[in-house]
Parts: structure tokens; sequence; C-alpha cells
């Protein structure tokens, strides 16, 4: 896939809006008002989950921009509250947010990686 330009209206046709229409099965982790959390299909770690907001949000910088201040504590909440429930607090995980070309975004909707389950190298090389 090649990266997506975050600056693009929002496609209602990508996967995860598919997800949250029910169009597309997944594994559910967690989902409330804000967030749906689901397992990724091709897994980097012991543990990767996805979060994703329920609004129409392209990227990182969209949903800061546009979202209500409720979607984005909502948002983030769901996010603690997977890494939580994985038992990931102690001994750690790695959020990523991937955004943009340049961050290799390939699905136009705001996501975190959540990733656990195993001890992970520098982010990136010094």
């Amino acid at each position: 896939m090649m990266p997506i330009d975050p600056r693009l209206p929002y496609d209602d046709q990508n996967v995860f809006a598919k997800i949250l229409r029910g169009e597309i099965p997944n594994k559910t982790v967690y989902e409330d008002e804000w967030a749906l959390a689901f397992h990724d299909i091709n897994p980097q770690a012991p543990l990767h989950v996805l979060v994703i907001p329920k609004g129409p949000y392209v990227s990182w910088d969209d949903f800061s921009a546009r979202a209500s201040e409720a979607e984005i504590a909502g948002f983030i909440r769901a996010v603690g509250h997977v890494a939580r429930e994985a038992g990931l607090v102690e001994p750690g995980y790695r959020l990523l947010a991937n955004i943009g070309q340049h961050g290799h975004q390939e699905v136009p909707h705001l996501h975190v990686h959540v990733f656990g389950g195993r001890q992970f190298g520098a982010m990136l090389p010094r």
C-alpha cells in the first residue's frame, strides 16, 4: 500500500470505516461510544491491538483539530484502558500512530497501534 496524504478528505470506504459499520469482521478487544479496539490482522508483536476513534478522522492532526473535547478524552481513555486490561502497564508497551507519507500511514483513518508482550528496541537509530 502507498502511504496516504492526511490532508485528503475522509474516505468512508477505508477498511476501518467498514469495520466500524460492521461490514468487515474484527476481533474486538474493547468498545465504547468513542472508540473501537481490535487485534491487528498482521501482528508485529505478541500483542498488537489497533485503537480507532469512531468519528471520521484521517489522522492525529485532523482529530486534534476537529474532534470534540469528549471525543478526544474518550479516545485517549480507550487507549489507556486497552493497555491496562492487557496487563501492559508493567513491564511496559509501545504506542505508535503513523501519520502521512513520511510516517507511512496506510489507512486514512486515525489509529493507534498498541504493542506489547516483548522487549522493544530503540525507536530510531542513534
